[in-house]
């Protein structure tokens, strides 16, 4: 007998919801950091305009979470370490990002089993993503 849970779905990307729950996760995610004071050196970080970056978090969390591959479509590889080394990325800047998309989750009810897998997989990506050792 198999005592394993069966996944809600077969991937991360149809377990949130697909298209429609990506994308309102992204938005809250930017919404809060002109929001709250706490994301302040992050909001900074992204310029005036958060309409570009918006997009491409759209279809970058798309495609790695399973569903539609319109970044790489687009851009090609993310190279995302490559791509974020313009900017400067320590602990305050990971922990930020890391927040803030904590709490977008917990705010569109991202499912919390699956909340705390994303949650581990965000750290090793933005720890990673760190050029700056403070």
């Amino acid at each position: 007998m198999n005592t394993e849970e069966p996944s809600p779905a077969n991937t991360p990307f149809e377990w949130i919801g697909g298209t429609e729950r990506v994308r309102a996760l992204v938005d809250r995610f930017y919404d809060l950091m002109d929001l709250e004071s706490g994301y302040r050196e992050l909001r900074a970080a992204h310029g005036s305009d958060l309409s570009g970056a918006r997009d491409k978090l759209f279809w970058f969390l798309s495609g790695w979470l399973g569903g539609p591959s319109e970044y790489t479509d687009r851009f090609g590889h993310p190279r995302l370490r490559m791509r974020h080394m313009p900017f400067a990325i320590g602990i305050q800047e990971r922990d930020q990002w890391l927040a803030c998309m904590d709490q977008a989750m917990s705010e569109t009810d991202v499912d919390p089993a699956l909340r705390e897998r994303l949650k581990n997989s965000f750290f090793q990506t933005a720890d990673w993503m760190r050029n700056q050792n403070v």
